[in-house]
């Protein structure tokens, strides 16, 4: 009985969600990966504003949408770099 109190835009966040996270895995190359986690990211942020918790949504847009895309956006441009010299 727990989907029948949901809101459908509750019900309409969580299949988003479940269905971005096996689009993440389902990715082989790292930098679409990256970006697919980013906007995944964003959907958890919307997801948790839905569910009333705007304090978790600012943070998981911080680091997950920010700065982790961007720690291994990093990462990756040094390995590359390091495999042409």
């Amino acid at each position: 009985m727990i989907v029948a109190t949901l809101v459908p835009l509750q019900l309409t966040g969580l299949v988003l969600v479940a269905l971005g996270a096996p689009a993440i895995a389902f990715t082989r190359d790292p930098l679409r990966q990256i970006v697919v986690a980013g906007l995944y990211s964003w959907a958890l942020a919307i997801l948790f504003v839905i569910f009333a918790a705007p304090d978790v949504a600012l943070s998981m847009i911080v680091v997950g949408a920010v700065g982790y895309p961007l720690v291994v956006l990093v990462a990756i441009a040094r390995t590359r770099k390091g495999k042409d010299e």
